[in-house]
């Protein structure tokens, strides 16, 4: 039996075509793929004015999302989250500050952020993960010193932790 693709989905109160959309403004190759709608089926259990929006399903760079508007009865929190890999400051610095603006400051700690939704996402230099389980464990435990002071990850302080 072969399993087939997996695609996250997103629990939205109402705001699925909005966050879709505001994503797919911010990660390069990405689009709305479909829309559907509620109709009158169900509306005694989803309670769901017909011919508003049910699912958005779209692409992020290539990995396809969907978006739910299932009512307010579930929120995001950070045992989920979303990593974002970046090859340089200036590319971390476009995805934290699009992804971060009207989102949850309070929530911005060692490269993670709460976006406008709710949705946590990291972003990470791509080399960090090499960096965090290198065989010099000192050179490991100088890096994880540094990313803790972070909110913003700053590539340049990471790369001088990790050298010494």
């Amino acid at each position: 039996m072969k399993a087939r693709k997996i695609t996250p989905c997103l629990w939205f109160d109402t705001q699925a075509e909005e966050a879709a959309q505001f994503y797919c403004s911010i990660f390069p190759n990405s689009r709305v793929l479909r829309i559907s709608r509620y109709g009158e089926a169900g509306r005694e259990i989803h309670g769901m004015p017909a011919g508003s929006v049910l699912t958005v399903a779209f692409e992020l760079d290539g990995q396809e999302f969907t978006a739910l508007n299932g009512g307010p009865v579930f929120r995001f929190n950070e045992a989920v989250s979303f990593q974002a890999s970046c090859d340089d400051q200036e590319e971390l610095d476009y995805y934290w500050d699009r992804l971060a603006a009207g989102g949850d400051e309070a929530a911005q700690q060692c490269g993670w952020l709460k976006d406008r939704y709710g949705l946590s996402w990291q972003i990470v230099p791509a080399v960090l993960a090499d960096r965090m389980t290198d065989a010099d464990g000192r050179k490991s435990e100088r890096v994880m010193t540094a990313l803790l002071k972070m909110k913003k990850l700053d590539i340049a302080a990471l790369r001088q932790a990790y050298a010494g």
